[in-house]
């Protein structure tokens, strides 16, 4: 432990509660707490003869902001630079800092601690419990000398601009093998033959046989091309309208409601065994002649989408249902079947890229927290 003095906030920080009358004719920046001590962002930008309560206040660059009744979950933050002027209501609480005694960025790293939000959900246990300046002000903080207190900010600042480098790095690496598979999707099709959905990737529906008495596990697509998802099982007793069929791995999944919006995916191998509603469509390549994912991948195209979008006529999102017989018109570019399996090949090492860089992003978010609890603890 690092055996630095436990401090009142009341000591380093100034309840300030100032108000000003807004002015209908001028306009002014408002500006909110994340929740889960992410910070302080703008709201809007709106006229004063839009705000209704005439009685705000006035939010300094680097000053502590509290929301009264989301505290409880992480709803403060340290008002930056970009925000200097903007206006909050009276359900928000303005610290100032004495910087002779405290460093700003010491209280913004430590605000976003498990040892600073324990104290802050002690007062706000209940859903309509509100934090009050008080509260605030007896919450204890770490509080070595100024100067050590500016070499641990020194410290954290190098670790995250590291992990920062190290996320940024990846998500450069995830552009540009995303634009390698791109490239290379267009060079296997440029001059390839046109064949008929249908012709390579026939409709095939498997109803279910309803037994009252069973559960039928669903599998669902998710929109704009992110696969697919499972909702709970449909009990046999309970089916009326669903309708399922079975939908096996390798199925090219369609949704009839929201293909246009690239509710399309290949069902993988947790998938199958599952069942879709009558709402999906479920086409099954020829083996030797077209691979699910190379067919997939040219629906999500924008060209693919256009043709799936022309199947699905209506004005409104609701009235677009696709057609499956016009979905079996779609003329879709076809390789050789070895260019398709070569380009299924590259697809899973690019998704493999990004797995990774997720993973990154995880781990990022899991070990900032863990370089804060050392710092304040004494051990960087």
């Amino acid at each position: 432990m690092s055996g630095w003095p436990m401090v009142r906030l009341g000591e380093v920080l100034r309840h300030r509660s100032q108000f000003i009358e807004i002015d209908d004719l001028t306009s002014y920046k408002r500006c909110r707490v994340q929740l889960h001590a992410q910070g302080v962002v703008l709201r809007d930008c709106v006229a004063g003869a839009e705000i209704k309560t005439k009685k705000q206040q006035v939010c300094r660059a680097g000053e502590l902001l509290v929301a009264e009744i989301d505290a409880k979950h992480g709803g403060y933050g340290i008002v930056p630079d970009t925000l200097e002027g903007a206006i909050v209501s009276s359900h928000y609480f303005l610290f100032s800092i004495d910087r002779s005694k405290l460093d700003q960025k010491f209280l913004d790293y430590f605000i976003r601690t498990p040892r600073f939000f324990e104290q802050v959900a002690a007062q706000g246990s209940t859903n309509y419990a509100a934090i009050r300046p008080g509260h605030v002000l007896d919450y204890l903080i770490p509080l070595p000398a100024l100067h050590e207190q500016k070499r641990i900010v020194g410290r954290i600042d190098s670790v995250v601009a590291k992990l920062n480098d190290a996320q940024y790095a990846a998500g450069e690496i995830g552009k540009e093998s995303r634009q390698l598979l791109d490239s290379s999707f267009i060079q296997i099709t440029f001059d390839a033959p046109r064949k008929r959905l249908g012709d390579i990737a026939p409709l095939i529906r498997r109803p279910a046989v309803i037994d009252p008495l069973q559960e039928y596990p669903q599998v669902s697509v998710r929109s704009f091309g992110r696969g697919t998802f499972h909702n709970p099982p449909l009990k046999g007793s309970e089916i009326t309208w669903e309708k399922p069929h079975l939908v096996k791995a390798g199925d090219i999944l369609i949704s009839n409601i929201k293909a246009w919006e690239g509710a399309i995916a290949v069902a993988k191998p947790e998938d199958d065994g599952r069942y879709g509603s009558h709402r999906y469509l479920t086409y099954v390549p020829n083996d030797g002649i077209a691979t699910c994912l190379f067919i997939c991948f040219f629906l999500l195209t924008p060209e693919g989408l256009h043709y799936v979008g022309e199947a699905s006529p209506g004005s409104a999102d609701r009235n677009r249902t696709t057609s499956a017989k016009a979905l079996l018109e779609i003329p879709v570019p076809l390789p050789p079947y070895e260019q398709q399996l070569w380009f299924g090949q590259l697809h899973d090492k690019v998704c493999a890229v990004h797995s990774l860089q997720a993973e990154s992003h995880v781990c990022r978010g899991a070990m900032v927290p863990a370089i804060l609890d050392r710092a304040f603890r004494g051990e960087m």
